[in-house]
Order: structure tokens, then C-alpha cells, then sequence
């Protein structure tokens, strides 16, 4: 019998259910597809919680990676026994099960150098470094960023991909012990925000200029100091609200502090396109193959451990990438 998480009703972690589900056979352009590892995303807090209102009873999940069991009527992207990822199905959320149906078009095949695991910690947080280090700004070498959860799943991807591209990398973090992983995975200077004051900072390090970008994923708690942190007609990129929504502003605000630019961008638009998708995927998967970005599984649990995974999420004990083991 296959099993999943699902919740009935938005709240905290306490509402996730491990529970026995029904799999079926693959309809039209779907397979059948056994996880081997899942995926655990801050995003899925949002749908937890109700900030991305979902209809319930539900699954969760986003990301998985595992072997393809069966083929529905129309499918021949892949075949039994491939070795895949997926990330994004928002609209039928559910990668925290043991087995689910998918659509077959959007799953990536893996390289051997790629395993299950690896897959499931960084699909999502892998393809979401690429378009933002491919896709946001044209970068030169030289440039400097800031980059918020320095120490986080996204934050070491960033961090690792942005010295290959010789860029000036300033990471933030809330403790010493994060600090020192940041710099281990390409962090030239981090900011502890705990008790010290981010924009200023910055100028000194930047010898009064400011970054060219900024790559903020707390929100409500940092956007004032992520603004001041930018040289003028500096982009400010929001990709998550971890400490909440971002207050309304007057557009004015960007001109009054720089003729600043600002976008909140969602990976769904980098990936909506295959042909953009596969070449941003083989470009991630080129780099974690051959050693120059390493994902780090910090966190494993079991599926039926989902409760105190998103409690140890929202309280900021993980670093790097957290996994389900199926």
C-alpha cells in the first residue's frame, strides 16, 4: 500500500497526516511513479499554512525523485525503469508519498552522476539558483551580490555558482555556526544579521558603492535593509518571504534610493519553456557532476517524520538541503 502526507485543514506542522493512499494506473500522458527521495522546501510551509491557498483535503510537495513503474496512453518522453526528477506541480501537489502518478512531460531524466538523493535536495533549489544566476542580470566578473540565507539550500548553490562566475559573494546569516558554512561554500564576506547592521556593512565592504544585486528570500524583515544595500540602478530580486510578506511601498522609494529595479520572480516562468528548462538542468547537473558545486544533505527524515521536518524548518535548525528517505 502506498502512503502519502496530506493535511485537511491549513495550520502548522501538526496538520500533516501520514496516510495510506490509492495509487491507480496512469491515465493519458501520466506514469506511475515510485520516489525513491523527496524534496523538502520552505514553499511547502506556504502551502501548509495557507499563504498559497490550496483546495483540501491535499497532498504536499513539490519535488521527487525516483523510477518510472508504468506508462500511460500517449507517453514516450520516458520509459519503465528511467531514473528521474520533477519539480513544480503546484497544481497537484503531492511528492510527499511513497508512489504517486505524474505527468510524464515534465520529469527530467538523471544522469548517472546524479543520484536520487542528490536529485531530490536540489532539483527545485538547483534549477532556482540556475535561472537566477543565468537568467536575472548579466553578470561580469567582479560584480558583488548580497545574498540573504546564505547558508540555506538555495543560498549554498548561489554561493558556490556565483564564484565560478567570479563574482564578489556577501552572505548573511543568523548564526556563527552558518557563517562558517557560508564561507566554506563560496561566501567572501558574511554579514551576521543578529547583531549587525546588513546595509551598513555592506557599504564598507563595497567601499561605499553597494551590490549590483541583491537576492532576498526573507522579506518583510530585510527588504528596507536589502534596498539600502544596492548601488544605484541596482536590482533587487525578492525569492521568498521566509519572515513574511513585504509591507506595500511607494514605487517612489526605488527612485529615492537609486533608480533601483525590483522583481519577485517564480521558477515556473524559467521552466515553463522544455527547451529553456533542459538547458538550464543540464548546466546544474553539469556543475554538481563534475564536482564544482556540492549539494549538502544536512537533514534526512522519514515521510512519517514530516511534522517535525517542517518544525525544524520554521525554526531555522537546518542548513542546506533537507530530504525524505523513502
Amino acid at each position: 500500500m502506498a502512503h502519502a502526507v496530506r493535511f485537511h485543514e491549513a495550520g502548522g506542522p501538526e496538520v500533516l497526516r501520514y496516510e495510506p493512499v490509492e495509487v491507480g494506473e496512469p491515465g493519458p500522458g501520466q506514469v506511475r511513479l515510485r520516489h525513491v527521495a523527496v524534496g523538502l522546501n520552505y514553499a511547502d510551509t506556504y502551502f501548509r499554512n495557507g499563504t498559497y491557498p490550496i483546495p483540501l483535503p491535499a497532498g504536499i510537495g513539490v519535488e521527487a525523485a525516483g523510477v518510472v513503474q508504468a506508462l500511460g496512453p500517449g507517453v514516450d518522453h520516458v520509459s519503465v525503469g528511467d531514473r528521474v526528477t520533477y519539480t513544480g506541480f503546484v497544481n497537484t501537489l503531492g511528492a510527499y508519498s511513497t508512489e504517486r502518478l505524474v505527468p510524464a512531460a515534465p520529469l527530467i531524466k538523471l544522469p548517472e552522476t546524479i543520484g536520487y538523493e542528490t536529485a531530490a535536495a536540489m532539483t527545485m533549489r538547483g534549477l532556482t539558483a540556475a535561472y537566477l544566476m543565468r537568467r536575472i542580470y548579466p553578470f561580469r566578473a567582479g560584480d558583488s551580490i548580497l545574498l540573504h540565507a546564505a547558508a540555506g539550500g538555495v543560498g549554498l548553490i548561489v554561493a558556490q555558482w556565483a564564484r565560478l562566475l567570479g563574482l564578489t559573494v556577501i552572505g548573511t546569516v543568523s548564526t556563527e555556526a552558518k557563517a562558517e558554512i557560508a564561507r566554506a561554500h563560496g561566501c567572501d564576506h558574511v554579514i551576521n544579521y543578529s547583531h549587525e547592521d546588513v546595509a551598513k556593512r555592506v557599504r564598507e565592504l563595497t567601499g561605499g558603492v553597494g551590490v549590483s544585486v541583491v537576492f532576498d528570500s526573507v522579506g518583510k524583515t530585510t527588504f528596507e535593509a536589502s534596498l539600502d544595500s544596492l548601488k544605484r540602478r541596482g536590482l533587487m530580486v525578492c525569492v521568498g518571504t521566509a519572515s513574511g510578506p513585504i509591507p506595500p511601498f511607494n514605487p517612489q522609494l526605488l527612485a529615492m534610493k537609486g533608480s533601483l529595479y525590483l522583481t519577485r520572480p517564480a521558477l515556473a516562468d524559467y521552466i515553463a519553456d522544455p527547451a529553456e528548462k533542459a538547458e538550464l538542468a543540464a548546466e546544474l547537473f553539469d556543475h554538481v557532476g563534475a564536482g564544482r558545486i556540492r549539494i549538502e544533505i544536512n537533514q534526512r527524515y522519514a515521510l512519517q517524520d514530516a511534522v517535525q521536518a517542517h518544525r525544524d524548518l520554521e525554526s531555522r535548525k537546518t542548513t542546506g538541503s533537507s530530504i525524505f528517505v523513502i
